[in-house]
């Protein structure tokens, strides 16, 4: 079995974010679970908040499948091989239940939003199931099964008009980063994308809930809140008219313990003087942005439906470079798009060089059902798509490593993750310029006699790098 990423929380200190009560042991528990947690951060979010809410309602929760009544899946359902990862969960933890070590299974998140009641018609013996915004049901569906009701088996909700609120989360994320979604779904119809089937329309989170929840994240200790959405710079329209995230990041940049904020998903729309200077003038908010750009060609922008053109995201481009000293911009591109020509491919491999991108990831495209993009003509062999992503990258490896060449010599805040060989009091940590998971790494060497901690945000001189990562020396405890 090959191994999943699957929730474990030491049961005797889970981090509640929210005010739902922690049972104390399996004495007083409904039943035992695990929980497997597939996708991106926003969908981690959400299952952050079913374990908060089965916490409260007397579900235990344990780190083994095979030490569980039952097993919640929260699943994604963005891209093929995310599917093909979703369903790969399923079928294992299906296999567990045939075999008599766990009793049921309960599917959750993107994919059984996307295929709903055909995922129960495919694999008959899932126990439940729960749309995206059916998530707060989590124990209505769980309760039936645990009482042997085998009628109305699933729970798919209407998208609402604001954005769920996070009360209940059980915080998964090691204590010191968390990440707070501040609006769900997304008004764009790129081509490529199915996210606004799944997820719906934009609907953003009021001002007040957001603050309120940030606050609730600083109290448990963390140190570093990750601002993530569906479309990041829209945030507000829905609920104020226009676009109100710079207002929103003021009254963020205000509240004490939280010493990073870092801007995730942003769309290329929207992103005026006011938000560049919020950004650059705020005391914890970092010089981070991560932007999805997919493309810099008028005609591929177009067939994309992106709302944007190569002009007007050069201009972009350089009024955040000049206007956010330090900025490390974080983006994505798309090869192999229907139609996309050679020297379509070669304007974008032209622009990323010239840019420098200092993160950059690269998808070659797949074909996603019921999406514009997969009736476009002239789709190319999986060959070329593949062919043109290795050559971006290779284009991008020389600019993430001459970044981190300028870094060395250079003193940069570092957060410590985790510990790399304690004995020795060498630590993984991360630079203002990496976001958990999907970028690059700080390794840091404490000074002796100083042993260093997991959220300790530290002083470190970069004295070397590694590939994508750099090599560092602690040298104080930060004062920020």
């Amino acid at each position: 079995m090959r191994s999943l990423p699957i929730v474990n929380l030491d049961a005797t200190s889970p981090n509640l974010v929210g005010s739902a009560p922690a049972m104390d042991g399996l004495e007083s528990s409904r039943g035992s679970y695990a929980f497997i947690s597939l996708g991106c951060p926003k969908n981690l979010v959400d299952s952050e908040q079913m374990l908060g809410l089965l916490q409260r309602d007397g579900y235990q929760l344990v780190p083994n499948p095979e030490q569980s009544d039952f097993v919640v899946i929260n699943t994604c359902g963005f891209i093929d091989n995310a599917r093909k990862e979703s369903f790969e969960a399923i079928d294992q933890m299906l296999d567990l239940k045939r075999k008599g070590k766990i009793r049921g299974v309960i599917v959750t998140g993107c994919l059984a939003e996307r295929q709903q009641e055909k995922l129960l018609e495919a694999r008959p013996e899932i126990d439940g199931m729960v749309g995206v915004f059916g998530r707060d049901d989590i124990s209505t569906i769980v309760g039936r099964f645990m009482d042997g009701l085998d009628e109305q088996r699933s729970i798919f909700r209407p998208a609402p008009i604001r954005a769920l609120s996070d009360d209940f989360r059980l915080q998964v994320t090691p204590k010191h980063f968390a990440y707070l979604k501040i609006s769900e779904g997304c008004d764009r119809l790129c081509t490529f994308c199915a996210i606004p089937k799944m997820r719906g329309k934009h609907a953003s989170k009021p001002q007040d809930k957001i603050l309120e929840e940030a606050r609730k994240l600083a109290a448990n200790g963390v140190r570093e809140i990750i601002i993530v959405a569906q479309d990041t710079t829209y945030y507000g329209m829905d609920i104020y008219g226009e676009p109100r995230l710079a207002e929103l990041l003021k009254e963020l940049d205000k509240i004490d313990g939280v010493d990073w904020i870092r801007l995730m998903y942003f769309y290329p729309m929207y992103i005026d003087d006011h938000l560049i200077d919020t950004i650059a003038s705020a005391n914890r908010i970092l010089p981070y942005i991560d932007m999805p750009l997919q493309h810099i060609n008028n005609q591929m922008l177009k067939r994309m439906s992106r709302r944007v053109t190569q002009e007007q995201t050069l201009e972009m481009v350089t009024k955040l470079r000049r206007g956010i000293p330090k900025l490390v911009l974080r983006t994505t591109m798309i090869t192999g798009f229907p139609g996309e020509t050679d020297e379509q491919f070669e304007e974008l491999e032209d622009f990323v060089s010239e840019i420098r991108f200092e993160r950059l990831g690269v998808f070659s495209y797949s074909i996603e059902p019921d999406t514009p993009a997969a009736k476009l003509p002239d789709h190319l062999p999986e060959r070329i798509k593949k062919e043109r992503r290795n050559r971006l990258m290779a284009i991008q490896q020389q600019n993430a490593f001459a970044w981190c060449k300028e870094q060395v010599g250079a003193k940069l805040e570092v957060l410590l993750d985790k510990a790399v060989d304690e004995a020795n009091n060498v630590w993984l940590g991360r630079s203002f310029g990496d976001a958990p998971d999907v970028d690059s790494t700080v390794f840091v060497t404490g000074e002796k006699g100083c042993p260093l901690s997991s959220g300790d945000l530290i002083d470190c001189e970069i004295v070397s790098y590694k590939d994508y990562d750099l090599i560092g020396a602690a040298v104080g405890v930060s004062e920020t």
